[in-house]
């Protein structure tokens, strides 16, 4: 991946944060803000007006303005480069069952910068699914080795999940989305995301019943 602050090293904690601060200055600057400021931002998001100001030093190319804060267009532009959500990155996906189904029907993945191409399962029960074609796991090791695609996300049962991880990997994918409930051992050169759904619910609902 490529872009042209790839030279930056920020913390993970803001690299986490940046997405938020991308969708927000994205409407401001739908709405005609010339400007947007740290403060406004913290506010939208409930977050620490000095952090958001250390997290959007970091990733701009331009310092900001007193009163005013930074050109909103400028500094969305910088956001979007350094995560790069100004070019695509092509993806497969295996497991399209009631999940897959969502993530292949998802159209917003394309605001940034991933596009997923094909899905695989054990037994498709149909041929395409959100116009990507859905084809049989026994075509996946050619399909990788004719396109080269580097990003695997994965939406199986947890029992099949490093079965999935492990023939990903074989096959040349670098970067791993995990939706399957199991942590999964890869080499160390392989990026991992774990998506566990279950847990964030248990997250949410603890935190719910406890302001009752």
């Amino acid at each position: 991946m490529k872009n042209t602050h790839s030279s930056l090293v920020i913390l993970k904690s803001t690299l986490g944060r940046l997405p938020s601060y991308y969708c927000y200055i994205e409407d401001r600057v739908a709405a005609g803000d010339e400007y947007v400021s740290s403060a406004q931002i913290a506010a939208s998001l409930s977050i620490n007006p000095v952090q958001v100001r250390k997290d959007l030093a970091s990733i701009s190319s331009a310092p900001g303005r007193p009163k005013l804060g930074f050109k909103a267009a400028q500094l969305f532009s910088d956001i979007k480069a350094y995560l790069g959500y100004d070019h695509y990155d092509e993806a497969v996906l295996v497991g399209v069952g009631a999940l897959g189904h969502v993530l292949l029907n998802y159209g917003g993945f394309a605001n940034y910068g991933l596009q997923i191409v094909a899905g695989f399962d054990v037994k498709p029960r149909e041929k395409t699914v959100g116009g990507k074609m859905v084809m049989p796991m026994t075509k996946i090791e050619a399909y990788l080795g004719r396109m080269h695609t580097k990003i695997g996300i994965i939406a199986v049962p947890a029992r099949e999940a490093q079965k999935v991880a492990d023939l990903l990997v074989k096959n040349g994918v670098e970067a791993i989305w995990n939706f399957a409930p199991t942590t999964l051992s890869v080499p160390e050169n392989i990026l991992v995301k774990n998506e566990n759904l279950a847990a964030s619910f248990a997250v949410l609902a603890v935190e719910h019943n406890r302001r009752r």
